[in-house]
């Protein structure tokens, strides 16, 4: 059988197919039969060495706890040497990120407490359980904000950690913690309704998919709920109409919001159930028209001397694409690291990020982009600023 590429590989895609109403056929057997062998020998090692020099891409837990949901989606469950080895892995992460975090609660996650809870839940669907410790340190960030970023809500931490928890009061784990869990999961499904902007998205239009996912599995009623989730579904519309939808790890968390699913169906998945073949989009045969050129503005401020330079580029072009010229024009430099949300900075201009720093991207004067660098097209005359920051 052939073999897809690691880059073209993000088990959060074949997820979000599974959990909605298409099917890929063949491919989607090809998808999962990559998934797995790239997985497996980078995260177990090869087979025929004690390395995997092989593999391009370094693995973090995230990348793990969405191999085991994809696993879930196609009815598996972790089982054999292998399978417990990778549920060592996640429940070892899980104990450094428990030990980072301190007995006091002063420390931080060296990922995030989006990946904490992104495990907790990979973990859960597949009936395995975490010791209260890990449990606790994750409602006790929810109980105390300690996941907010420079003042402002996540809301995809928010939702994650409620569908999380909401997995554990299922299954009822953790009986001791059952009572917090509860008051966690309402104290969430509270605060993402609050976050609710005018137009309706929950935060953002990028984290909406998945606080609806988390309301989905509320057991709540009432007009105010039901409301929000309306309201918020007509903005998802919407966005996807104005083709706001491009990144395909937005795009499989949107999926099973669209077909009624969230993550939690994967508890008990439906593997059986009829799923539409997609077809191939029909290419556009209309004659090619020569796109404008427009001038892009990008400003460096956290170096010294500061840079400021007007790039000329295509227009529909991205914020990489702006970036590669300035670096080919010469007097910039840039590096990136891959992930399955896409590419994102490292060092600007030889500025490395430091621990707990990244470079935030911002369109002049001081409004924060939702999109990477790889997705967001600016406009003509528009200026980026490229900003380190804390978090």
């Amino acid at each position: 059988m052939d073999r897809i590429s690691s880059e073209q590989l993000n088990p959060s895609i074949y997820v979000g197919l599974r959990l909605s109403s298409l099917q890929a056929g063949t491919k989607e057997d090809l998808y999962l039969h990559s998934l797995k062998l790239n997985y497996q020998q980078c995260l177990l090692g090869s087979a025929s060495s004690n390395d995997n020099s092989d593999c391009q891409t370094k693995f973090s837990a995230g990348h793990l706890a969405l191999y085991l949901l994809a696993l879930r989606a196609n009815c598996e469950f972790v089982q054999s040497r292998k399978g417990d080895r990778l549920v060592s892995q996640l429940k070892w992460f899980l104990e450094d990120e428990k030990k980072a975090i301190g007995h006091n609660h002063e420390g931080h996650p060296h990922s995030s407490y989006y990946q904490y809870s992104l495990s907790i839940l990979a973990l859960c669907v597949h009936q395995k359980r975490v010791h209260d410790s890990v449990v606790g340190k994750l409602l006790y960030a929810i109980e105390h904000d300690h996941h907010v970023r420079q003042g402002h809500l996540s809301v995809d931490t928010e939702a994650m950690a409620g569908l999380a928890f909401t997995c554990l009061e299922r299954f009822v784990f953790n009986p001791d913690l059952r009572p917090r869990i509860t008051m966690a999961i309402d104290k969430v499904r509270e605060k993402i309704l609050k976050a609710q902007t005018p137009e309706g998205n929950f935060g953002n239009i990028y984290s909406t998919p998945l606080a609806l996912q988390f309301l989905m599995t509320s057991p709540a009623s009432g007009v105010e709920l039901g409301t929000a989730c309306i309201k918020a579904r007509a903005s998802l519309q919407a966005s996807i109409q104005d083709g706001a939808f491009q990144n395909p790890l937005m795009i499989s968390q949107l999926l099973p919001v669209l077909n009624q699913k969230t993550y939690l169906d994967l508890d008990f998945p439906d593997c059986q159930a009829p799923r539409v073949m997609l077809v191939p989009a029909v290419e556009d045969s209309s004659p090619a028209h020569i796109p404008e050129v427009i001038s892009v503005t990008l400003k460096v401020s956290s170096v010294l001397p500061p840079y400021k330079q007007t790039i000329s580029v295509l227009a529909g072009s991205s914020l990489e694409d702006v970036l590669k010229m300035a670096q080919n024009i010469g007097g910039f430099t840039y590096r990136t690291q891959p992930s399955l949300s896409g590419p994102y900075l490292t060092s600007v201009l030889r500025k490395e990020v430091g621990d707990r720093e990244f470079w935030q991207l911002l369109r002049d004067p001081d409004t924060p982009l939702l999109q990477g660098i790889a997705d967001y097209k600016p406009q003509n005359g528009e200026t980026i600023e490229l900003r380190l920051v804390s978090w």
